[in-house]
Parts: C-alpha cells; structure tokens; sequence
C-alpha cells in the first residue's frame, strides 16, 4: 500500500498600488509522511505481529506488537486437519492483528503462514476463512523461505570475529538448522547461508508424539534421538564440523529464550535482558537438566515458562539437545528475534528505506 501525496502549489499576487514589490518564496512541500511496515507471522504455536518504522542508522524502530499462543497445529499430526477450536483461536488473534495495523496506518505489509497451514488438508479452506472473517490475504511461505527469513532476522547478533554461526528456529511444526559462512572469513563482512536443513518437527509436534506433560529420562532421550537422525540429513555436515573452533550457534524460540530467562533468574520475561544474551554449553546444560527435574505444576509457576508453555518446553530442549551434540561448540547466543524481523529487513531494503541513512547498517529493531 502506497501513500499519495499531493504537491503544494503557490501563487503571487500583484502588489496594491505603491505597495512594494516582493518576492514570495513557494510554500514548502509538506513531508511525505514516513512509511510503516508490518509482519505477520502465523506459526503451528503462535500468531505474532511486528510494526515498525525504519531508522536513519540501517535499522528499525518497534511502533507496535503482538503475540498470542494459538496452537493452530494442536492435533494436526493425529488428524491431518486444522481443529475448530484451534481455527477459532487463530481467526480471533489475527482480527487484533488486523485492528493494530490499521491503527498505525500501514502502508506495507507482509503476512505468513508456515507449517501448520503447509501440512492442513483443510489449509486451503483455513486461508479463506482468514479472508472472509478478517480480510487477511495469508501467505503460505515454502522451508526454504522460512530459513531465510529467520536467517535476515538474527544475522545481525552473529560475533563479527567469528567465521560463522549455526542457526537455529524451533518452531511448532518444523526448525529450521542454518550454516551462515561469513565471506571471506573472520571479521566484518555480510553473512551468507551455506547451508540448511528443515526438520518437519517442533515443540507441538513432540510433545503430542511424546507428551509434553509427564516427561520421563527415557521419553526425553527418545525425543533427542529422532532429531538427532534428522539431522544426519544436514548438507555439507562434515565440512561444518572441521570448522566448529570457528562457529557459535545463535539460537531463536520460545525454547532459547526461556532457557535465557531461567539462566538468568530474571522474576518476570524481559526482552531486553534476553535477546542477545551469551551463554557457555555448560550453563545451557545446566538449565536443561533443572527443566527436565521440574514438575509440570514447578514449570507452570516459573515465571519465564508459565502454563502456555510448561508442556511444551522439554520438547524444544530435545531439539535443542539433538542439535548441540550434532554441533558440539562452547557458546550460544540467544535471539528473541526471527521471521517477523528478517520480514521487515527484506520489505526494508526492497524499498530502498535506508538509501538515505549511512549509519551503522545495523539490522536489529528498537522498541520505542
């Protein structure tokens, strides 16, 4: 969507008679009003929105937000289909995602689904429901896309001395596991995808195979290993691995962030305290296993799980556990970032939005 701007017009008048002549100067053209962008992003867990503004320094200001867990997918590896009660969820969290970006005027956007909506046999019937109801035209992006959004998302929080990082998104139909090669090798330089694989597995998906409740030694370890083959799948796996002294991973979900959030001991979630945060394998291993020790009741009444996903984080540590001994590397930045800002980057750069800025060209969002 594109503003129009009518130009201001000016006129002299003669003078009165004996009045002095004058110059008038033409009334200044008013500023085009800046533009506003937002992104959607319909996961198989929850429905968020992101609206921003971008900056002079190569970046983005946060005007607006939106998150709500939806679980779209619930059921869908039984049944094959999108439920009702799940449709209705979705349907009510993107009618508030459609008052919040008419509210702050959007003059661009981009609206995704991904896997839950890929795998429905009722997808099809889901995305005009979306039409009708909220007149929300949805788009169903493919795996590869996927990687990519999540890739220009979090680039910007990859160590600039290292030669490259293995990024992850667990979601709650699939992850995403991607090589970013830093070209030409340590220090500065733009990162490049080397490589990437899609796991058609997440948090909803292994806690409704496994149970997500209830979470014994060995179910967590059956989870673990069925990634773990998965991901014997991954391209050029070797090469990666003779350059892991080279590589930290950078993590992005609900599972990295809470377990940043416990690690830290914070009373409540913040954002600013966690994304961005560095944390040693050993201090993931440590939460992990303070996780798996927890009751359901214990995991509900943390403060950084609560009861939406108390049944679903030991299903993204497996994830995340199957990934780490894939790639065994000391550190692991935690992102709470992902495709809602790679969306906004792309949508960004597209229009040329910081041709005009020469800052940092940095690629993260402030929230204002």
């Amino acid at each position: 969507m594109d503003i129009a701007e009518r130009p201001a017009t000016s006129r002299a008048l003669a003078p009165a008679d004996g009045a002095e002549e004058r110059a008038v100067a033409p009334a200044e053209a008013p500023r085009p009003a800046p533009p506003v962008y937002a992104a959607l992003d319909l996961g198989t867990n929850n429905c968020r929105l992101l609206v921003a503004r971008p900056d002079r320094d190569g970046g983005f200001r946060v005007v607006d937000s939106f998150s709500r867990i939806v679980r779209l997918g619930e059921g869908l590896a039984h049944t094959g289909r999108l439920g009702e009660g799940a449709i209705t969820r979705a349907v009510s969290a993107l009618a508030v995602c459609r008052d919040k970006m008419a509210a702050r005027g959007v003059t661009r956007a981009r609206l995704i689904a991904t896997e839950a909506c890929r795998q429905a046999e009722n997808g099809g019937d889901f995305l005009a429901r979306v039409r009708d109801e909220t007149g929300l035209d949805l788009e169903v992006i493919d795996r590869a896309t996927e990687a990519r959004l999540a890739a220009a998302g979090c680039a910007s929080l990859a160590d600039p001395s290292a030669g490259g990082v293995i990024l992850f998104d667990i979601g709650g139909g699939s992850s995403e596991v991607v090589w970013l090669e830093r070209k030409g090798g340590g220090g500065p330089g733009a990162l490049a995808m080397r490589a990437w694989v899609s796991l058609p597995v997440g948090v909803v998906t292994l806690a409704e195979r496994y149970g997500g409740r209830k979470v014994t030694t060995q179910s967590f370890e059956d989870m673990v290993r069925e990634v773990e083959a998965m991901l014997e799948a991954f391209p050029e796996r070797e090469t990666l691995a003779a350059s892991l002294s080279d590589v930290h991973l950078l993590g992005t979900s609900g599972t990295v962030t809470t377990i940043a959030g416990v690690h830290l001991g914070l009373p409540r979630y913040e954002r600013r305290l966690v994304d961005g945060q560095w944390m040693a394998t050993t201090d993931v291993t440590r939460v992990v296993e303070s996780l798996k020790e927890m009751s359901y009741d214990q995991r509900c009444q943390n403060p950084c799980i609560g009861p939406d996903r108390a049944d679903l984080v030991l299903a993204g540590c497996a994830v995340l556990e199957a990934i780490r001994r894939a790639f065994p590397v000391a550190r692991l930045r935690v992102a709470d970032r992902g495709l809602r800002e790679g969306i906004l980057v792309e949508m960004m750069r597209e229009d040329g939005a910081w041709r005009r800025g020469r800052g940092s060209r940095r690629r993260g969002g402030r929230r204002s």
